[in-house]
């Protein structure tokens, strides 16, 4: 090896000795100093000419060959391989950092209030956790049989639904629950209806998995079941608490909606997302309890702890349920140990009800505030259970209003982008869940500053 090239070892350096060897030896190559076919020196001689073992030298000749950056040749030596050089990258200097805007103020439907402090419920369940070896293997595709059990238990209590372990499947949330019936038990082409306005994500989740989505009206009860066609294979539904408009489905129309799907073997699909927060009664029981034969039911803890679980369930008939765990199995595809065991924990000691009667309090007296500030400027619909009202605001540009509110400093969603082609009027979708107390009485009044300006 050319004696000329600069190689510095230091005892004091970063790493070891022969690392530092060789990656001298890779920034020659790199910049050109070693050039491919160049033949090397012997190990002894290179520890000789570096003051350094043999076995230093042996050790980062290793490392190279290893990488492909030198070859040896039977009898001639050890040469550098055919290495063709990257040129680096050259790091464009920084952009300065813009002012960081001022944080803005949530009124979003769809995310519950999440305290800042950690409570004791919450606590114990993770610790639970924490005392438990993990599972030997994989768990059980459709969910941890425990978990399964207890919440069925629960399902039955809260939502009248009766079922058992073999009814349930774990899911990661909503969206996923829907994704995996949409495609395992739809084909492509396929037509399913979807309330409009309705839930955006239901529709992509259609439209992904090559589904043909036909836009179903609502009134103030919700989806009106007349305009059903019989060439249907699915319906999307959220009776409890229609999203976002807030009409309950009533026994009448939930009663013709199941004859309907019998007489024509189409799937009712119903995310029952917040149905444990009514503020009028007591929560309506789910669709799902006039029979499981025809009514896949959709539950998260989203709206009841956080979305950031990424925790839910379906409920199904047992061949249904079967059918997707089997699926589940081929492609790994189900929530993780250490969730599932917490939910069990939560449900097994009485904390998730718990959270659910401190909440339903809590959003309770903010409905009362929010429709009381906001009645002057529109028409409220929904408000008797949820996490948002909807303020109706005919003659309005709705997608204009909630930009104007976001230059105010307050995120709302404007109506509108729940509607695809039924005809309506705009309004803001507005939710009352998520912020602190203090904030979500100033992104009220900046709300009401901005809407009497505009009135």
């Amino acid at each position: 090896m050319d004696s000329s090239l600069p190689l510095v070892l230091t005892r004091t350096g970063s790493g070891p000795l022969h690392l530092q060897l060789a990656e001298q030896f890779r920034a020659a190559v790199r910049d050109g100093r070693l050039q491919a076919g160049h033949r090397l020196p012997s190990t002894r001689d290179l520890a000789r000419e570096l003051s350094v073992s043999r076995s230093v030298a042996q050790a980062a000749y290793d490392q190279l060959h290893a990488e492909g950056w030198i070859a040896g040749r039977t009898g001639s030596g050890t040469y550098v391989a055919d290495v063709v050089p990257l040129q680096p990258v050259l790091r464009t200097a920084a952009r300065p950092l813009a002012a960081a805007e001022p944080p803005l103020l949530t009124l979003r439907p769809g995310i519950p209030y999440i305290s800042p402090t950690v409570d004791a419920g919450w606590r114990r369940a993770w610790r639970e956790v924490s005392i438990q070896p993990p599972t030997r293997g994989y768990d059980h595709p459709a969910g941890l049989p425990d978990l399964r059990a207890a919440l069925a238990e629960h399902v039955g209590r809260v939502r009248g639904i009766a079922c058992g372990p073999e009814n349930l499947l774990i899911t990661d949330g909503t969206s996923h629950g829907l994704r995996l019936l949409l495609s395992l038990t739809l084909q492509q082409g396929d037509r399913i209806a979807i309330e409009d306005p309705g839930f955006a994500t239901a529709v992509s989740a259609a439209q992904q998995y090559g589904l043909e989505v036909v836009d179903v009206g609502v009134d103030e009860d919700g989806l009106l079941v007349s305009d059903l066609t019989p060439d249907l294979s699915a319906v999307y539904v959220t009776p409890s608490h229609q999203y976002p408009l807030g009409g309950r489905l009533p026994v009448a129309r939930r009663n013709e909606l199941i004859r309907w799907a019998r007489r024509t073997g189409a799937t009712l699909i119903e995310d029952d997302y917040d149905s444990e927060f009514r503020y009028d009664v007591a929560p309506l029981p789910a669709l799902a309890q006039l029979g499981l034969d025809q009514v896949v039911h959709l539950g998260t803890l989203s709206k009841l702890l956080s979305p950031a679980l990424r925790l839910g369930w379906l409920v199904a008939s047992p061949e249904t349920v079967t059918r997707l765990a089997a699926y589940r199995e081929e492609v790994g595809d189900w929530p993780g140990w250490p969730m599932q065991a917490a939910f069990l924990a939560m449900l097994r000691d009485g904390y998730l009800d718990q959270v659910i009667r401190r909440s339903r309090r809590l959003y309770s007296d903010r409905r009362n505030h929010t429709c009381e500030v906001l009645a002057p400027y529109g028409q409220i619909v929904g408000q008797d259970a949820g996490l948002h009202i909807t303020l109706l605001l005919p003659g309005t540009d709705d997608r204009a209003l909630a930009a104007d509110a976001r230059t105010a400093g307050v995120v709302v969603a404007p109506l509108s982008e729940y509607r695809r082609s039924v005809p309506g009027p705009p309004g803001l979708v507005i939710g009352y869940a998520t912020p602190t107390d203090q904030d979500f009485h100033q992104a009220l009044t900046r709300l009401c500053d901005l809407l009497g300006r505009r009135r």
